[in-house]
């Protein structure tokens, strides 16, 4: 059986470079060296641009040597980051060439080989065997995980085929490839159809998704016409993979009706995508589609031509069988729920193919290692970044000490009613109301009192019965319909032909449930407010009167009660001994807060101290 043809992504091509001239200078110039001392690592630098992107084909080993290739470019970048040499690359859909003298467009572009050999290993994968298909899926998500790396990553791309949106598209038929992959991988492990059906509903999305995208690049002369055709024929496939499968899943579950539903629009999707493949097949030539297998158009028609007379066979028997046993209403293709999707396929991250111990081995070690050691350059930095984690540490310690300073002495009060104090030990009392009090009273003023929180109350309390009643109204009346209706069916017989009112009225007797519930659910909230609004309410009603709170202050400076405070006062405190004695305590309190705030300084300026030492501290002796 033929496997459906994927989509392999172009591949740039270049011209020579010169590395040496640019290394040898900077070499001379910015480290005082020799340059005949590095004329090997020049000479194996250039070779190993040579063999990754002129003398390789497009198979694992023109991956490795890519690898290679970037890796020591990663590398390279580290150590001569000024480095200006011109990268002449041709656009792999435009031919149009682009030269620049950025090691980041010369990265991008490797990347970018590296992820169209990748879709060309894929794609060339032999899906019947299970190794292949394993490989194919692989190597889907790496092409995609390399693409992604570069829209995250280079900015302003000089050249079509890196630009965000021609980067973005080849993500998405990558993503979409892999998809399908997985759909076989799971056909292949004999999935239950159900998840099945879930996947080739993804891969559908995908491919729907991709035929909308490849609208905006008409007339643009950028994509090969029969990748737009393919995909096409893919979507309507896929679309009939997935209704197919779902067919299968019902018949299991015993929903024969909605079974034969879904088999017949799985059938009228074969149909159209075997009718394109028709048109496409005749008209495919290799030659001019390089990134398409050889077989594409008759490898595609030859699938959908298959799957359109399983879906015939299929629904035939499917109709049979519903007409002679289960006599089950067949739905609308209208009203079939759409079919769940499980996205279960991710890009492999650059990363991750780059931090295997394999790839690692391919790439080598450092061309230029012994003109600046890397070892020097990762000590330096582990070095600077444990000098970070000390001052960092110390910080967080102070300012955890002073943020619970500052919290215990505005939980105590002390700040606050450390001037009444001084007024009362020098006898000079202020029997004026508090501003803070005074800002109480005035915003309770303008949110009308106590009268306009009864009112709210009261209009909370009639809403509560008015939704009540009518809940009640709506249930008595669908009891209603329901009685009249079963009696016209008892009385009339077969010819009241009116539905029963059970099924159309389900949704609105689940929904006034759940409103009822609700309503019952906010009782308790609402209990709580009305204890809370008994327990302040004389509070509340006190703080409206401002005669009454002068009055109570103006009594409390002269003797009253003064629970609360932190020093009591009684009537008998106002002798001369008591007032000394308040003054002394006074004096103390005041004498522990400069000392919090002198202990605050200290700390401050230690910090200060730490961090001016820890950044003139050389990495070495």
């Amino acid at each position: 059986m033929a496997q459906s043809p994927t989509i392999a992504i172009p591949k740039k091509s270049t011209d020579e470079v010169d590395w040496t001239g640019p290394i040898r200078a900077i070499i001379k110039a910015s480290y005082g060296e020799n340059p005949d001392n590095y004329a090997t690592e020049c000479a194996a630098l250039q070779r190993c641009r040579q063999d990754a992107v002129r003398g390789a084909g497009s198979d694992l080993t023109a991956a490795s040597l890519l690898t290679k290739y970037f890796g020591q470019l990663e590398l390279l970048e580290l150590r001569f980051s000024e480095i200006r040499v011109s990268f002449p690359w041709r656009d792999a859909f435009t031919s149009k060439l682009t030269t620049q003298t950025s090691i980041a467009f010369e990265k991008a572009s490797i990347i970018y080989q590296i992820a169209a050999t990748h879709s060309i290993i894929a794609s060339a994968q032999n899906r019947s065997d299970p190794e292949g298909l394993k490989r194919a899926y692989y190597y889907f998500r790496t092409c995609a995980g390399m693409l992604t790396y570069i829209n995250d990553n280079f900015l302003h791309a000089p050249s079509t085929d890196l630009s965000r949106e021609v980067v973005k598209f080849l993500v998405g038929i990558m993503m979409a490839q892999a998809n399908e992959t997985f759909y076989e991988t799971c056909v292949d492990q004999r999935k239950s159809p159900a998840l099945i059906a879930k996947i080739a509903s993804h891969t559908t999305f995908l491919y729907n998704g991709l035929c909308e995208e490849v609208k905006e690049f008409f007339g643009k002369g950028i994509f090969d016409r029969n990748w737009v055709t393919l995909l096409q024929i893919k979507a309507k496939y896929f679309t009939s993979l997935m209704q197919y499968q779902r067919s299968l899943a019902d018949t299991a579950a015993g929903k024969h009706g909605e079974a034969l539903a879904r088999m017949g629009v799985a059938e009228s999707n074969a149909k159209e995508a075997h009718k394109l493949s028709s048109s496409f097949a005749p008209y495919f030539v290799n030659t001019l589609s390089t990134t398409l297998p050889a077989d594409t158009g008759t490898a595609i028609l030859e699938l959908t031509k298959n799957h359109l007379a399983l879906c015939t066979e299929k629904y035939g028997q499917g109709q049979k069988d519903n007409d002679l046993i289960y006599n089950d209403h067949v739905p609308s293709e209208a009203t079939l729920s759409p079919v769940d999707k499980v996205s279960a396929v991710t890009p492999v991250p650059i990363h991750e193919v780059y931090g295997t111990p394999e790839v690692q081995k391919t790439i080598g070690p450092d061309l230029f290692a012994k003109l600046i050691p890397l070892s020097v350059h990762e000590a330096a930095s582990v070095y600077s970044e444990e000098k970070a984690k000390i001052v960092r540490a110390e910080v967080e310690k102070a300012e955890v000490a002073e943020g619970e300073v500052k919290a215990s002495v505005e939980s105590l009060g002390v700040k606050a009613a450390l001037g009444r104090y001084k007024e009362i030990a020098e006898g000079e009392v202020d029997e004026s109301v508090p501003a803070t009090v005074l800002s109480w009273h005035e915003e309770i003023q303008r949110k009308q009192g106590v009268d306009g929180l009864e009112k709210q109350l009261k209009e909370l309390e009639k809403l509560k019965e008015t939704v009540a009643r009518e809940l009640d109204a709506i249930s008595e009346s669908l009891a209603v319909e329901s009685r009249e209706c079963e009696m016209m069916r008892v009385k009339f017989g077969h010819r009241w032909t009116q539905e029963p009112s059970g099924g159309p009225v389900k949704d609105l007797r689940r929904d006034l449930k759940d409103h009822r519930s609700s309503l019952e659910a906010a009782a308790p909230s609402d209990q709580q407010i009305y204890t809370l609004w008994d327990s302040i309410r004389a509070d509340l009603a006190l703080l409206v009167s401002k005669p009454k709170l002068e009055a109570m202050f103006a009594s409390a400076a002269t003797g009253g009660n003064a629970a609360g405070d932190l020093l009591d006062v009684s009537e008998g405190d106002t002798d001369d001994a008591d007032r000394e004695k308040m003054k002394k305590l006074v004096r103390e309190i005041e004498e522990r807060l400069g000392r919090l705030n002198k202990i605050s300084r200290e700390r401050n300026e230690i910090l200060k101290d730490l961090k001016e030492k820890v950044q003139t501290t050389s990495s070495f002796p």
